[in-house]
């Protein structure tokens, strides 16, 4: 028997191409609905597997949605699927016990695994978000300092405040070159992936233990 699935997206073709792509793969689709309070009117009726639901919607946001599920202790899997890859939700998401949190730009390639892992009670998260998340190890300020050089604990304070490279060599007195260089020692150094944003998401996590250095 294939998975009874609910899914929500405020923008019309997006619910469209996703819902035909599911289908598409052999999943059942019994609701789909354009607002979150829709979206959990149709989970508390039709007790679907799975609800497959968009973060930004009106009404309620997936995230309201999934917290009034576990709440109310209702047994559908809820996944998340969004454009945002900000750290404050994949924290609110995984409080209310999501099986998926799916960034919408790799939707088409991880939906199918996502069902799956869900189905399994297990988990899934994209594999951008889950490297963040991953990347979310607690470090205390003495860890830090023994870490890194106090240049690198300058640069990361201030990617933390969402400056550019441009902006921190201005600040530091240094080249764009150099505050690269600097970048790449700290990816090493904190085991990070390579990608652009990476440090900036772990500096971003770390503000609050960089700001006591």
């Amino acid at each position: 028997m294939s998975a009874s699935i609910v899914i929500a997206d405020d923008h019309p073709l997006m619910l469209r191409g996703l819902s035909d792509f599911i289908t598409s793969r052999g999943f059942k689709i019994i609701g789909s609905a354009e607002d979150g309070q829709t979206a959990y009117n149709l989970i508390i009726k039709l007790k679907p597997d799975i609800a497959l639901l968009d973060i930004r919607m009106p009404k309620m946001t997936g995230i309201d949605v999934a917290e009034a599920c576990f709440k109310n202790e209702l047994d559908t899997k809820i996944i998340l699927i969004t454009f945002d890859n900000e750290e404050h939700l994949f924290d609110k998401a995984r409080a209310c016990n999501v099986y998926g949190y799916i960034l919408k730009e790799f939707a088409v390639e991880e939906i199918e695994t996502c069902i799956a892992h869900a189905l399994k009670g297990e988990p899934y998260f994209s594999e951008e978000i889950a490297s963040y998340l991953n990347a979310k190890v607690t470090y205390s300020s003495s860890n830090l300092t023994e870490m890194l050089t106090p240049t690198e604990i300058k640069v990361v304070k201030l990617l933390s405040e969402k400056l550019t490279t441009t902006e921190i060599a201005e600040q530091l007195m240094s080249s764009p070159r150099t505050i690269e260089k600097h970048r790449s020692n700290i990816v090493k150094k904190l085991d990070l992936k390579k990608s652009h944003n990476e440090l900036m998401l772990w500096a971003n996590m770390n503000k609050e233990v960089l700001k006591h250095i």
